[in-house]
């Protein structure tokens, strides 16, 4: 049996869940790759306990995933932005998406990806639609789907162009 400490597994998945099996964590990592890099934005979006967090995403620079970034002197503030460990859980974040999309969004997706290259849709395999590119965390933009007003707890708006966030904010190439 499955303790709630996953550490003696000798199993990848238990490994993982140990780092962002969490709520908050899973949250966490769905407002960075929408863009959202400062604390007070993140706590505002997610309405979590500051004390929580600020604990998570500890958590998450300690393990490599995010690394915290000085944009203000005085006074002392940081924002948080993926490393290359962190962009590699694109793929996990967009499969619970696109699971989500399927089976838990009867309004219809609330986000949806367009390539940013040429504009064309992602489909369930991280493709273009349009022009068939692989893409991945730094190639899409998130725009508000039809679902988009059915969960009004949703804090983080659209901007004009229904724009929610952008990866590429986020995320660099790996060596960029």
């Amino acid at each position: 049996m499955l303790g709630s400490d996953y550490a003696e597994q000798n199993c990848s998945v238990a490994r993982t869940l140990e780092l962002v099996g969490e709520r908050w964590t899973i949250m966490i990592l769905r407002e960075v790759f929408l863009g959202v890099r400062r604390f007070d934005e993140m706590q505002r979006n997610l309405g979590v306990a500051r004390n929580v967090l600020n604990a998570r995403l500890q958590r998450l620079v300690d393990a490599g995933v995010l690394k915290r970034v000085p944009y203000q002197e005085r006074p002392a503030r940081s924002e948080y932005r993926l490393t290359a460990k962190g962009v590699d859980l694109w793929p996990v974040l967009m499969a619970l998406r696109e699971w989500g999309d399927r089976h838990a969004a009867p309004a219809g997706p609330p986000v949806v990806l367009q390539h940013t290259g040429c504009g064309g849709s992602v489909d369930d395999r991280r493709r273009c639609e349009r022009c068939g590119s692989d893409l991945e965390a730094w190639d899409v933009t998130a725009h508000a789907g039809p679902g988009i007003n059915a969960a009004p707890s949703r804090r983080l708006a659209p901007d004009g162009d229904g724009v929610l966030g952008s990866a590429a904010l986020v995320a660099a190439p790996a060596g960029g």
